[in-house]
């Protein structure tokens, strides 16, 4: 198949006022294949959302998972995405910068990649993806 006429499916997702059970569901009706964890630190107060524990919950689902941090959003970024316009261009800024690194770059293609044969989710907390890093990794 010429590869101008492939399909790939790379979606943001969060897992903010869900259970684990509505998400994985969600996920499914999507056909993911693969779930990117893009949080710096994978831990949850949600029980379920911790590394760990949502890993078997996919593997059971038949969702791989990939623990990205790479592709993390550096704790002092994070106030700026819900700050004011100029606060929130500027942490987009900075989290670009980041992106074009090598590290993050290795990881966006492997994202990509594994796009060509399945689903990919790449996931965070926030349920809106603009008031999140991930939409700075869409554009």
């Amino acid at each position: 198949m010429d590869e101008s006429t492939e399909s790939y499916e790379v979606f943001g997702v969060g897992y903010e006022g869900q259970g684990i059970g509505e998400f994985i569901s969600g996920l499914r009706s999507r056909g993911t294949r693969v779930l990117a964890d893009v949080r710096l630190n994978p831990l949850s107060r949600k029980r379920d959302f911790n590394k760990r524990i949502l890993a078997a919950s996919l593997a059971e689902a038949g969702i791989g998972y990939w623990h990205l941090p790479e592709l993390g959003n550096p704790k002092w970024n994070r106030a700026g995405f819900g700050g004011s316009q100029l606060e929130v261009r500027r942490a987009r800024l900075l989290f670009s910068a980041m992106l074009s690194q090598r590290p993050a770059q290795t990881r966006l293609q492997e994202i990509a990649d594994a796009a060509r044969s399945g689903a990919v989710a790449v996931m965070c907390v926030e349920a809106d993806g603009e008031a999140c890093h991930r939409y700075v990794a869409r554009q």
